[in-house]
């Protein structure tokens, strides 16, 4: 393992979450459209995942308790800043429950970092057992 901090890493990918999520549009569900905006929306996160999990692992070489705790944290990020943005376009617009965007802000993060720890901790562990020694 080496000394080389993967936080611009979690921000960075952080940021990536929140502009899938605010930039890809969200047509109407009577959109047909709609499927394939949120399957694409969908497919660049998990890729947005695997390239922070492998940048993790093989150019930092971190354990992968430290890789699952950065690229969770990168979608905890990428969560909050969605409430976030949920909250400032409920306030701009005047719509929306905001007790339950306030609960959102602690909510999201939450339901979206656990299990990204897990998904990322159960890979980082396979790939450590995969990858070779640098000696």
């Amino acid at each position: 393992m080496t000394n080389a901090s993967g936080k611009p890493a979690v921000i960075l990918f952080g940021l990536v979450y929140l502009l899938v999520g605010v930039a890809f549009p969200n047509p109407p569900a009577s959109n047909k459209m709609q499927f394939l905006w949120r399957l694409a929306a969908w497919l660049i996160a998990a890729l947005a995942f695997a390239i922070h999990l492998a940048l993790e692992q093989f150019r930092f070489r971190h354990s992968p308790q430290r890789t699952a705790l950065h690229v969770s944290a990168a979608v905890s990020l990428g969560a909050f800043g969605l409430a976030a943005a949920a909250n400032i376009n409920a306030l701009r617009t005047g719509t929306g429950n905001q007790r339950l965007l306030a609960l959102a802000l602690v909510l999201w993060p939450i339901i979206t970092g656990v299990p990204a720890f897990i998904v990322a901790l159960v890979a980082a562990t396979i790939l450590t057992r995969l990858r070779p020694n640098s000696r």
